[in-house]
């Protein structure tokens, strides 16, 4: 099913003071998500991610703009007709029924030609339970199951009626970090197998990126940039941007442009021929340093951490906005831990140039 999302405004009216301003919450959102695609949304607490979900769902009505299922103008259509699966960060289980009971109470609400025998939604609630892995577990109550499991439950509960949607509510906060790891692996494979277009709600952006087939990444209700994660991570549009995707963080340096040659203080970085003289904000990733004795940028070294197959290089520099800068390298990879100073050449695709003032991307 694909979602059309044209023009979506929602604003919440000023609290407190008389005459202050609404709060916009996301402001002129327009984008369509591809049938069957898994599209998530990205970004910080209160960028809007969550309220674009609940007014994809109908929990929240739009201030303006409209939403499309396939040919639909769902806008004005209460959740309950709209056809969407939902599963939020707290599971919602009900504590005093069983697993089966769980899944299959969507079913109990059918009506009409719609209206299922008990052995047909129990069936129903059988096939999705082995899809997501549980159907081992169905004589069993909420309080009698791990994190992950109870994760597990409320998927197939949204997943029971085979929703046009399915929305996933920031689904694996609640899970410790290698249990995340698994759910996420799995949130991809039951959303493959069942062809269900998906919308994904996380700040994480490893998750993110690891499942989503588009990432949508905003800000303060403003909708950034859109893509392929990779691309994303890789041609960023601004300063935003790249500083929020990518573990370790990107390395920012205050730099400047003369004579089509890139500064980083007094050390010449590389050659930018077709950008203009400007100060300007440099971003370098933390895989875009190449260790050599030479290089074209000079740093105090302050540690070396083994990674096993890597090497993370920390030093400092003082046009850096950060304290420290952390450059990956390949554990084959020599570093002196008694020397004061450490050199690196860098990866042309791997540095980025912005305006300071516009904070956009230059490219070079």
């Amino acid at each position: 099913m694909k979602v059309v999302l044209e023009n979506l405004t929602k604003k919440f009216p000023a609290r407190g003071k008389k005459g202050g301003a609404d709060v916009i919450a996301v402001n002129d959102f327009t984008f369509e998500i591809p049938d069957g695609s898994l599209v998530g949304l990205l970004g910080p607490s209160g960028c809007g991610k969550s309220t674009t979900l609940n007014l994809i769902s109908g929990l929240q009505k739009p201030t303006g703009g409209c939403i499309f299922f396939g040919e639909d103008d769902v806008t004005e259509l209460p959740p309950e007709k709209r056809g969407v699966g939902l599963v939020f960060q707290n599971y919602a289980l009900y504590p005093h029924l069983t697993v089966m009971q769980n899944i299959i109470f969507p079913l109990q609400n059918l009506k009409g030609k719609d209206k299922l025998s008990r052995a047909e939604m129990e069936a129903k609630a059988l096939e999705i339970a082995k899809l997501v892995q549980i159907d081992g577990l169905m004589e069993r109550k909420p309080n009698e199951l791990s994190g992950g499991q109870q994760q597990r439950v409320a998927i197939a509960r949204a997943l029971v009626k085979m929703p046009r949607v399915l929305l996933l509510d920031e689904p694996l906060s609640n899970l410790d970090a290698r249990l995340r790891l698994q759910t996420r692996e799995e949130i991809k494979r039951i959303q493959r197998e069942t062809g269900i277009t998906t919308v994904f709600v996380t700040h994480d952006q490893e998750e993110a990126m690891s499942i989503s087939d588009l990432i949508v990444v905003m800000k303060d209700g403003i909708v950034q940039q859109i893509g392929k994660p990779q691309e994303v991570y890789d041609e960023p549009v601004n300063l935003f941007v790249a500083k929020f995707l990518g573990t370790p963080p990107i390395n920012v340096f205050d730099g400047e442009v003369k004579g089509g040659k890139l500064y980083i203080g007094e050390d010449c970085v590389l050659d930018v021929p077709n950008v203009n003289d400007a100060s300007v904000y440099v971003g370098i990733r933390p895989e875009g340093f190449l260790l050599k004795e030479d290089g074209a940028l000079s740093c105090a070294l302050k540690g070396v951490e083994v990674m096993g197959r890597d090497i993370s290089v920390v030093s400092a520099n003082e046009h850096c906005s950060a304290p420290v800068i952390r450059s990956i390298i390949s554990a084959e990879n020599k570093v002196s831990v008694g020397s004061e100073t450490v050199r690196f050449d860098l990866k042309p695709n791997k540095v980025f140039i912005f305006d300071k003032n516009t904070e956009e991307r230059i490219d070079f």
